[in-house]
């Protein structure tokens, strides 16, 4: 039971894991993941480009961009010219580390660890890096689930390329190029130029065409992919190599997330400039990522108030248009950050919550055989589970009044054991049914006071990881301040987040809602108005609207105001004149007419 609760996750109604993750990393994860139809393990990158002395870590520690510089220049000489001193070796680790490669911590120079691969190529997927994929926080598979979207299966299956019903299948079959034929898998066909597929069973079955045209950043990732040889082997171990068939709970912001990454990689692949295509593949991820989160808090707080799961679009959040440059519409965006942030403060004891019922109610015998009938699904959108935890919670079903009195027995027992220990507010806690009579939140609340801030601290690094926050095509960015606190002894230091649209995040916008929503190839007539109000309904990003706090219209004009001046930098708008009417969007990179 310890072992179930001591978490802070809860993959029913967030497969994410509530800890802090790297967006760059994700995308060659799940190339691996479409490819070869299980998680990645450990593959061969330490031992192709480390030293072979010292132990595993001390071997990490010195694989960094000149070692793989080296051993490429010694392995792969037929494939490259004018790499033998060392003058010339600089230029190739500069390169590597420029479109390739990224240190441990984004740091520069080229003596520092290798931590991540960038997806450049489809052949990133052979690289191990990082060397575990569970610190990817099981991002990858969750995106791989959403976008295969293959029904009410355990775990996602292996398909054929053939099989139409998804524009992302798992694995090609032995007749078909996934590559390159109109039945394979639209992101892998975007990043895999002059590939030919091998066996799928072979983990070095997959060929690079060398007479294939390029960019050097492909290139190099190619022959990184190259010297290691394979493939890394599927994970093994407790965890095992099966993709999870678990989806978000906010089902409407997951849905919302497929089609935009589907609709924007078939249209864009082969037309946006490479390097600017995966910048803004990786935009959409923070935009889909932190939607999906935001959209999680709406569905499980509300949860929390009725029992009841219901869908709902994330949580409206005020966006600084001028990216920093405006202080007052910076001080408006923070403000609205700290508050999505304080309200999200309750999320850890509601997973808390819903852990606890969760495991009394599968060790129930009456769930149990519910269970056993199927009548209870939990995968791959648990929404009807759910359900059913809040029907135990306010005491709504046959089964509530068995599961209710046995953790009431369990709030007795902790509330000894802390009484015992020294924890006296938590056994005042646990024992204070006047003020709290139903055991689950009491329970919940003092579980969650016992693990610590580091909760707190965790949910704060997902929220970070999901918008990319500080990085050229992130969704947000954060500073320290320093504010005197009434009352204090000094000032107090901390950080403050906003929301912003970086140039990379808004060109994404723009060009994935110009896209028509039916079978013509023009450009969507779309208005700035109307562009503004889809960034509210489908992602909760606020531009002149107050998102349930005062702001006053001269701000908000401004931040309008803002946005318009960038998407005309841009030559994301245009208008003959004043008329709101008569500004609309217009993509940078036309799309051809397809005949």
């Amino acid at each position: 039971m310890t072992k179930e609760l001591w978490s802070g996750n809860y993959e029913k109604v967030l497969p994410i894991s509530v800890l802090g993750f790297d967006i760059s990393a994700v995308l060659p994860a799940v190339f691996y993941m479409f490819r070869f139809g299980h998680r990645r393990g450990p593959g061969r990158f330490v031992e192709s480009f480390g030293p072979s002395e010292g132990t595993l870590a001390q071997r990490r520690s010195s694989t960094t961009v000149r070692s793989v510089t080296s051993t490429l220049a010694s392995l792969v000489a037929d494939h490259f010219i004018g790499v033998d001193d060392e003058v010339e070796r600089a230029v190739l680790a500069d390169l590597l580390l420029c479109y390739c490669l990224e240190n441990r911590g984004y740091g520069l120079g080229r003596s520092k660890p290798v931590q991540r691969v960038a997806p450049a190529h489809y052949m990133a997927a052979w690289v191990d890096l990082p060397d575990h994929v569970g610190h990817l926080r099981h991002v990858p598979e969750t995106v791989v689930a959403i976008l295969a979207d293959q029904g009410k299966t355990a775990d996602v299956r292996q398909t054929t390329s053939a099989d139409k019903r998804t524009w992302f299948p798992v694995v090609g079959g032995s007749e078909d190029d996934i590559f390159g034929d109109d039945h394979g898998n639209v992101l892998l066909k975007a990043v895999g130029q002059g590939m030919r597929r091998g066996h799928v069973g072979n983990l070095a079955g997959d060929r690079f065409d060398e007479s294939a045209p390029v960019g050097i950043d492909q290139l190099l990732t190619i022959r990184i992919a190259q010297a290691l040889g394979a493939a890394p082997a599927p994970q093994r171990g407790k965890s095992g190599s099966a993709i999870p068939n678990q989806r978000p709970i906010a089902t409407r912001v997951s849905r919302a997330f497929s089609e935009d990454i589907r609709k924007f990689v078939r249209e864009y692949a082969s037309i946006v400039p490479r390097q600017a295509f995966i910048e803004m593949m990786e935009s959409c991820m923070a935009v889909g990522l932190t939607s999906i989160v935001a959209g999680v808090v709406e569905v499980v707080l509300g949860w929390a108030d009725t029992g009841d799961a219901k869908d709902c679009p994330p949580a409206s959040r005020f966006v600084d248009s001028s990216a920093g440059r405006d202080r007052g519409l910076r001080s408006v965006a923070e403000q609205s950050m700290d508050d999505h942030l304080r309200r999200m403060a309750r999320l850890p004891v509601v997973l808390m919550a819903l852990r606890l019922l969760d495991y009394s109610a599968r060790n129930n015998s009456a769930v149990k055989k519910r269970l056993k009938k199927g009548e209870l699904p939990s995968g791959p959108v648990a929404d009807e589970w759910i359900d059913f935890l809040g029907d135990v919670l306010h005491d709504r079903c046959s089964e509530a009044g068995r599961i209710l009195r046995r953790l009431e027995i369990h709030a007795e027992e902790l509330a000894g054991a802390a009484t015992d220990q020294g924890y006296a507010a938590v056994a005042e806690e646990l024992s204070n049914d006047d003020a709290e009579p139903n055991p689950v939140w009491r329970l919940a609340e003092a579980l969650t006071s016992l693990q610590g801030p580091k909760l707190r601290t965790d949910m704060h690094n997902l929220v970070d990881s999901s918008l990319h926050i500080d990085r050229p095509n992130g969704l947000a960015t954060k500073r320290r301040t320093t504010r005197g606190i009434a009352g204090t002894h000094g000032p107090r230091t901390r950080v403050v987040r906003s929301l912003v649209f970086t140039d990379p995040v808004l060109e994404y916008l723009v060009h994935r809602h110009l896209l028509p929503s039916g079978s013509g190839w023009k450009p969507r007539r779309l208005s700035f108005s109307r562009f503004i109000d889809i960034l509210h309904d489908r992602y909760g990003l606020c531009v002149d609207v107050a998102p349930g706090m005062n702001i006053s219209n001269e701000l908000l004009q401004a931040n309008r105001n803002w946005l318009e001046r960038r998407l005309r930098d841009l030559g994301l708008l245009v208008g003959v004149n004043d008329a709101e009417s008569m500004k609309r969007l217009r993509p940078r990179f036309e799309r051809e007419c397809k005949r």
